[in-house]
């Protein structure tokens, strides 16, 4: 074969391997992430186990908007999401609860779901405040709650109750800081949820919208309602 001929041929592979090669790689990573999907919609939630034992949510009661008093029983039989915010939150909350509206938006008619937004700024957030903050998001369930009460009772709730962290800090804006998280609660009152791609589970989905992911957890977190709502 000439030198001619050997020149041509490899810069055919050359050509072969920038034009086909990338796209060969993006269809396996493309069907990798399909069959994952795939395989995390056929696996069930997990429950979250501390010390043995599989976590509850305690039981408390606190004022609603309607300045009804709500408890977990109200939630008993409903699949329901839980967050910490306060309404003259400037930052995270509200991206928190434009989400949340989202899953409203899907799951709101259903009288088997509910929603129970905890303020962790109650001497503020007294229930006609927290009607109004409801109103400006078109709530329309009747099933979600907006719920204020003593200070002690939210915060020990959301720290040792939910192990989702809150806490009152004159240093950043607003002058309270918390986690962004949304906690998935089944029928009966336990903390569920998915898997990591390690097969822990993840605890808790973010509720602030994420940069550079295939997923928002908010999406994943409206897959698995719709999982535990068929339990």
């Amino acid at each position: 074969m000439s030198k001619l001929k050997y020149v041509g041929l490899f810069l055919v592979i050359i050509i072969f391997g920038i034009v086909f090669i990338p796209k060969i790689l993006n269809r396996i990573t493309d069907q990798t992430i399909v069959e994952s999907n795939r395989s995390q919609s056929a696996v069930p939630l997990n429950y979250i186990v501390l010390n043995g034992e599989a976590k509850k949510v305690p039981e408390f009661t606190l004022f609603n908007q309607d300045s009804l008093l709500i408890s977990n029983e109200d939630f008993s039989g409903k699949v329901y999401v839980a967050e910490f915010f306060f309404t003259s939150c400037p930052s995270i909350c509200p991206i928190m609860n434009k989400n949340m509206k989202r899953i409203e938006d899907r799951f709101g008619s259903r009288m088997d779901f509910g929603i129970a937004s905890f303020s962790i700024d109650p001497d503020h957030d007294t229930p006609s405040v927290l009607k109004a903050y409801a109103e400006s998001y078109n709530v329309f369930s009747q099933n979600w709650h907006f719920l204020t009460g003593e200070k002690d009772v939210i915060y020990n709730l959301a720290n040792n109750g939910f192990n989702i962290f809150a806490s009152v800090n004159p240093r950043v804006a607003g002058g309270f800081e918390h986690q962004g998280y949304f906690a998935l609660i089944d029928k009966n009152g336990f903390i569920r949820s998915r898997s990591d791609q390690f097969g822990n589970p993840i605890v808790y989905y973010m509720g602030l919208d994420e940069i550079d992911v295939e997923i928002q957890e908010v999406d994943m977190l409206m897959e698995d309602i719709d999982k535990l709502l068929k339990e």
